[in-house]
């Protein structure tokens, strides 16, 4: 007999792994003790070497629902006799490396149990055991254990207490514990007092008011809801004139699957998201006949948003209301989701109830978004369920790493020997409370890690409040080395990363704006990449921005320029909806603008294409949300139109003026869309020729886009595409940290 010292790292603490090892030890009659540390769980264990065999087999074989395990290491050790198998207190000694565990949705046994009239829990809008429920949200800090999260306000009663210090309990150590006795509860208020309603029939009056076609904000994981019924054309109007969105898609939860079939073509692998322990947002394909919910859900588009109860409020609520539900994210635009009340007083005059709940928020989290497209999941939002991320890089970091980000669907990520931890969703950083949350999450990570960073990489745009903050960071400290990365070349590293790429790709990268190594506006780019750098092989001819920034929300600025650039001073007289869209006057202000480059920025954006296309056929002029353009000429595509656009390409510069002549004489303008389509890939076809023999990697927010996937992976089986992280900036963060030194 001899003693082994097993160590675990992975996803292995707040998910009943110290239990399982319990159990499984008592089953072979083994002794020993476990305990979570500050890189996983550690095991000593007195054993035979075929016992030990044994226990490593089925510890790997039968891990506990929401586990996982990255490495196991076995060391023999100093003979210890043991009486039996215990489970031993937390050491917090050493430097944290273990992974935060996420939060995830309800499971099957919390769920029976919840409709059970004979259960103690019956309809406890909180029940959750080991396997279920919330993590990432309520912590303050690692390890896992109840101290260290917002569930140590609330004192467990007997009963509560018993489960929890029982090894074989479904609830031993599950920190969220609670019930009705001693657990959170909810409450129920108008915008100026708590009503006075018992507490078993809030969540039926919540759903009253909502039948009324009252808009509730609701307290969920991360943040509140703006919930309305989904099916009352005037309430979602309400919600969207309230709110100042007049076309951005809402978001709609469903009782379950069968209710999503009701309102959505659902393959088996979106239905497989759909029910996932994460419960993310999946984009589906609504059903024609329009007949379950009004246009005004997600107007425009034939493509909706669905997602499942996640929480036992949640399942509450529907199963009261019976009836799909409007749930969008509570926030003021560009800004992050309300977490307290203090911050939900913002939007006052949107809601009418809110729902509330006395279990505090520490890290905010908003839903995650995913699509499918050819059997590939792509994740437009990562965030509650996936987040945050812990990846291993394909190197190790010489020193500690924060990577900060970019200004747009911004996250950051932390690096240390050769882990990365990406924080979850944060946002655009275009107002003062944005930047403040951003600076809230970056705080967070180095808490909970009691990380110092040696290395602050930023993206290359000056003005970018990432790189502002990044530089404040560094401020007064000789300790702190400041790095900048090219916004484009941080996409296709983070990609690199994730399929753990070691030698030279092909990087496409398309977006709408990133700074350039020339100090022009980049965004339709072709790259060679390693982890030393890159060379620009190819990008789209530069045009002008008129207005700046103005140009990334008005496309038909965009396409006005193009019109210049083409006709010069003539454009003005063509018959075409972008130049029709303008005043007279209007027009001979910015050509002289135009001609003189007065606030006109250069661009290489494959972004600002899109939407330059989407105006000269009179699609879409004014955005009123980001993507607009794009999400819109999806709709037209049409599969069966064949043919390509011409366009130069000459000492790697693509000329798009001969494909803007063509669209201009197009009579159909689903042919136009079909044909620019197709010409974007025939585009990257031409250029990646002469690369062929190197791996085609493609990121970037225009990769969004279901046509234009879709027809790359048609022509590209093969193309590396992200599918663990955003193709938009949220994945800019684990690039910058592949810049980062190595050993």
């Amino acid at each position: 007999m001899q003693t082994y010292k097993i160590e675990i790292e992975g996803t292995v603490q707040g998910v009943g792994f110290r239990p399982f090892v319990y159990k499984l030890a008592t089953q072979y009659a083994l002794k020993g003790t476990v305990l979570n540390g500050t890189k996983g769980v550690e095991i000593t264990l007195e054993a035979t070497s075929a016992q030990l065999e044994i226990f490593l087999q089925a510890l790997q074989k039968e891990l506990p629902p929401l586990a996982s395990i990255d490495t196991i290491t076995v060391k023999q050790t100093e003979d210890h006799s043991f009486d039996g198998f215990t489970i031993i207190s937390t050491d917090d000694e050493g430097e944290k490396t273990v992974r935060i565990p996420p939060d995830v949705s309800i499971c099957q046994a919390c769920e029976e149990e919840l409709f059970d009239p004979s259960n103690r829990r019956y309809g406890y809008p909180f029940i959750t055991c080991t396997h279920c429920g919330v993590r990432y949200s309520i912590i303050y800090d690692l390890p896992y254990d109840r101290k260290n999260t917002s569930m140590k306000f609330f004192e467990m009663c007997e009963v509560c207490e018993a489960e929890y210090t029982n090894p074989l309990d479904r609830r031993y150590h599950a920190q969220p514990i609670g019930c009705w006795e001693c657990g959170p509860s909810l409450s129920l208020r108008d915008k100026s007092e708590e009503l006075r309603v018992k507490s078993d029939a809030l969540v039926d009056t919540a759903a009253q008011l909502l039948s009324e076609g009252k808009i509730v904000a609701v307290k969920g994981v991360g943040g509140y809801h703006l919930m309305c019924d989904a099916t009352n054309e005037a309430a979602v109007q309400m919600l969207r004139d309230r709110k100042h969105r007049p076309t951005k898609p809402f978001a709609v939860m469903v009782r379950d699957i069968k209710m999503a079939g009701e309102l959505a073509v659902i393959s088996q692998m979106e239905e497989e998201l759909l029910v996932s322990k994460e419960r993310p947002i999946v984009l589906v394909r609504k059903k024609g006949n329009h007949e379950g919910l009004p246009l005004q859900v997600a107007p425009n588009i034939s493509r909706i948003g669905l997602f499942l109860p996640y929480t036992p409020l949640h399942l509450l609520l529907l199963e009261r209301f019976k009836r799909p539900l409007v749930a969008t994210s509570a926030n003021v635009t560009d800004e992050p989701i309300c977490t307290n009340r203090d911050s939900l007083e913002k939007l006052k005059d949107v809601y009418d109830y809110i729902l509330d709940h006395n279990r505090c928020i520490v890290n905010g989290c908003d839903d995650s978004v995913l699509m499918v497209v050819k059997q590939q999941q792509i994740i437009l939002r990562r965030a509650r369920g996936y987040a945050p991320a812990s990846i291993t890089l394909p190197f190790r970091l010489k020193n500690h790493t924060l990577a900060m980000g970019a200004n747009q669907k911004s996250t950051v990520a932390i690096g240390f020997e050769d882990k990365a931890i990406l924080s979850p969703h944060i946002g655009d950083l275009d107002s003062i409370g944005s930047v403040e949350y951003y600076k809230k999450n970056i705080e967070t990570l180095e808490r909970i890690y009691d990380f110092k960073p040696q290395i602050i990489i930023h993206d290359k745009h000056p003005n970018y409040e990432s790189t502002k903050v990044a530089k404040t960071l560094a401020v007064g400290s000789e300790q702190i080395a400041v790095k900048e990365v090219q916004h484009h070349y941080a996409h296709i590293l983070g990609v690199m990363a994730e399929k753990q790429l070691r030698g030279k790709v092909f990087g496409v990268a398309f977006d709408g704006t990133g700074y350039g190594d020339d100090g022009n506006l980049w965004g339709g780019e072709f790259m060679v990449c390693d982890y030393e750098g890159f060379e620009r092989v190819a990008h789209l001819n530069y045009f002008k921005l008129l207005g700046g920034a103005k140009a990334i929300r008005e496309p038909r600025r965009v396409a006005l320029s193009l019109l210049f650039e083409e006709y010069g001073k003539e454009a003005v007289n063509l018959d075409n909806p972008t130049v029709i869209s303008f005043g007279r006057s209007e027009l001979q202000t910015y050509y002289v603008a135009w001609e003189k480059g007065l606030n006109a920025p250069l661009s290489s954006s494959m972004g600002r294409l899109f939407d330059a296309v989407a105006s000269l056929l009179g699609v879409c002029h004014i955005m009123s949300f980001e993507g607009e353009s794009g999400m819109l000429l999806e709709e037209l595509y049409d599969s069966s139109i064949s043919g390509v656009y011409t366009f130069g390409y000459e000492k790697g510069r693509i000329d798009v003026l001969p494909m803007i002549r063509e669209i201009l004489k197009e009579e159909n303008t689903a042919v136009a869309v079909s044909r620019f389509f197709n010409t974007l890939i025939e585009m990257i076809t031409v250029v990646y020729e002469g690369y062929h023999d190197l791996p085609l990697v493609c990121s970037g927010g225009v990769f969004q886009n279901r046509v234009l996937l879709k027809l790359l992976l048609n022509r590209f089986p093969n193309a590396l595409l992200p599918n663990a992280f955003p193709p938009n900036d949220g994945g800019i963060a684990l690039g910058q940290l592949m810049a980062g030194s190595r050993t």
